[in-house]
């Protein structure tokens, strides 16, 4: 747990700005801001849910836009899938921001998003030859609406889930469920930021001061992933520490 590293007199602020950086250029890389990873690694270093929330959609919103850019240039974004997607992720990401969990309500579904994250990853899907569908709208709303509601109730932006959904159903191909994955991520945590400084709050001066370094790291991922193929030895270790930060929730 990186609470207990201090290896070699590294301090352990060091090791955090270290894994955020390595973790932002991984999501990135996919078209993804990094929420659940910088959830799982705040949760091990022992931030309090009215830090980790704020922070993860700054971070959140920060990467998905350096990874939509980059993504864009490409020519991968399709705006016929990101429309009906956004339409109801929006609203849904802003009621989920304004509403403040308990503490044990939060580590519960923090817990179960983080091991679902972690199983996709660990089963990352391949791109395939296969005939592409369109969406249709009312999957798109439907789904829009309870991603963004998780993104905003949780601090994530919902990507790790849509990526997989609009690849599987063959709905995009790889590149370009990230691409929209990326425009959905970066919407829908504006919005969960909006919902939650509605609400007075503010957000951690941490945030700020770990900024740099994840749009570093997001910016190298998302340049990466853009062009060249996926790291898959880091998505393997990634999925450690998600699984050990829902292991650490749910028992505490």
């Amino acid at each position: 747990m990186l609470v207990l590293l201090h290896s070699g007199g590294i301090p352990l602020s060091w090791l955090l700005a270290i894994a955020l950086l390595l973790a932002a250029a991984l999501y990135a890389s996919v078209g993804h801001g990094g929420a659940s990873a910088y959830l799982a690694l705040m949760g091990l270093w022992g931030l309090l849910p009215e830090q980790m929330k704020p922070i993860a959609l700054v971070f959140n919103t920060a990467v998905s836009l350096v990874a939509m850019v980059a993504y864009y240039r490409q020519g991968y974004f399709q705006a016929v899938l990101f429309r009906p997607l956004a339409l109801t992720s929006v609203p849904a990401a802003f009621l989920g921001g304004w509403i403040q969990l308990t503490q044990p309500v939060f580590h519960a579904i923090l817990a179960l998003t983080l091991v679902v994250a972690a199983v996709r990853l660990l089963f990352e899907p391949h791109q395939r030859t296969r005939v592409i569908h369109p969406l249709p709208t009312l999957a798109a709303t439907g789904m829009g609406a309870g991603l963004g509601f998780l993104a905003g109730l949780v601090g994530i932006g919902g990507g790790i889930f849509l990526t997989p959904i609009l690849i599987l159903r063959g709905w995009a191909c790889t590149r370009t469920a990230a691409a929209v994955s990326a425009a959905f991520i970066l919407v829908n945590s504006l919005a969960g930021l909006a919902g939650w400084i509605s609400r007075g709050q503010r957000i951690p001066v941490e945030a700020w001061l770990w900024l740099p370094v994840v749009l570093v790291g997001g910016v190298l991922g998302a340049r990466w992933g853009s062009r060249h193929a996926k790291p898959v030895f880091l998505c393997r270790l990634l999925t450690m520490v998600l699984l050990t930060a829902a292991a650490k929730f749910v028992w505490t």
